[in-house]
């Protein structure tokens, strides 16, 4: 059985765990007050040059989005979205729980939005009876597997600062969105064109973990608070710290993310040259195949994957997905088992 369901199906990287395992037996300040964490967001800060952000250490990527829209707005404001955004469509309202309202915008299929697409929802919410857009979410990469190229973030921060609307950045799978041949973007662009963002680890060689990067210095105050509210704050954060120092000291976050990226990138190649179509051309580690509704069971037999929606009567959209564990040879393993199918 070859594996593409999801790009967190492992538990870590070996390096992670080494390093999980050397601080087991200390006895370590608990809440994120501790060394580890301390010596992490330095890190974090001198990678992305950006001195006086605040890092903030969570658990998973739901978790962070809901509990920093809800530090960052008004009771009042509301949050622009792709329509395909994770806090949209697959949180379970999480933010509406926090008594935020969701404004959903169509996008094209690599779910990007642009500034062209915010305006009119803009215009539309000048009435003081609805809720006041005041963030703008994006997702890098998004839920598609698109890229936001420097141009384009560039763009969408000058229209977010004019209108006085907060950019924040969804980076659960930032590493595969910089490792990404069509990438031109570094930590340091992102957190110079962003108010908030995080460097997702549960996705990328953590056992589990997002680090939250607050540039925007005012909204950096009583956090800490906001997360206890919400339950966003492990009790031994240590681990976290632990786990993103392993990642981040020495380049391995974006080393692995690159192998991610080349395994989905030859399996999209090949899959290709079989003659399967894709919904969207994608750049990074998820990939969208449009296969024939009969060749479903026999898929189920040789894989997993995840449906991703109708394509027409007679096909579906199934999307594989793969990590920094993902071996080039399982790639290759199934592209000869479903050759043998059609």
């Amino acid at each position: 059985m070859y594996h593409f369901r999801n790009d967190y199906s492992v538990g870590c990287h070996p390096a992670v765990l080494e390093a999980l395992a050397t601080v087991n037996s200390e006895s370590v300040i608990g809440y994120g007050g501790d060394d580890y964490c301390k010596e992490c967001a330095d890190l974090i800060r001198s990678l992305c040059h950006a001195p006086q952000a605040a890092v903030e250490f969570m658990i998973g990527g739901t978790q962070t989005n809901f509990t920093a829209i809800a530090a960052f707005l008004r009771p009042w404001e509301s949050v622009i979205s792709p329509a395909s955004g994770h806090i949209n469509g697959h949180e379970s309202g999480a933010v509406e729980a926090t008594g935020h309202k969701i404004l959903p915008i169509r996008t094209p299929a690599n779910g990007k939005l642009s500034p062209a697409a915010i305006l009119p929802v803009l215009e539309e919410c000048e009435d003081v009876h609805l809720t006041k857009p005041r963030l703008v979410y994006i997702s890098n990469a998004t839920e598609t597997g698109g890229v936001y190229t420097k141009a384009e973030l560039t763009e969408l921060s000058l229209f977010c600062r004019h209108h006085g609307l907060l950019l924040f950045l969804d980076g659960a799978r930032l590493g595969c969105a910089l490792a990404s041949k069509v990438n031109d973007l570094t930590l340091a662009d992102i957190a110079q064109l962003t108010d908030a963002f995080y460097i997702g680890g549960t996705k990328n060689g953590a056992m589990m973990g997002e680090a939250l990067v607050i540039t925007d210095s005012t909204l950096q105050g009583e956090f800490f608070r906001m997360k206890k509210q919400r339950g966003a704050v492990l009790a031994k954060g240590w681990l976290l710290g632990v786990q993103f120092q392993a990642l981040l000291q020495d380049g391995l976050y974006f080393k692995i993310a690159r192998n991610a990226v080349e395994v989905a990138q030859y399996l999209q190649g090949g899959l290709k040259n079989l003659g399967i179509p894709m919904m969207v051309d994608s750049p990074t580690n998820q990939i969208f195949p449009i296969v024939p509704n009969a060749l479903l069971p026999e898929l189920e037999k040789i894989c997993t994957y995840e449906v991703w929606g109708k394509a027409d009567e007679g096909h579906t959209v199934i999307r594989f997905v793969t990590s920094f564990a993902t071996p080039l040879a399982s790639a290759d393993g199934l592209l000869k088992a479903i050759k043998d199918l059609t």
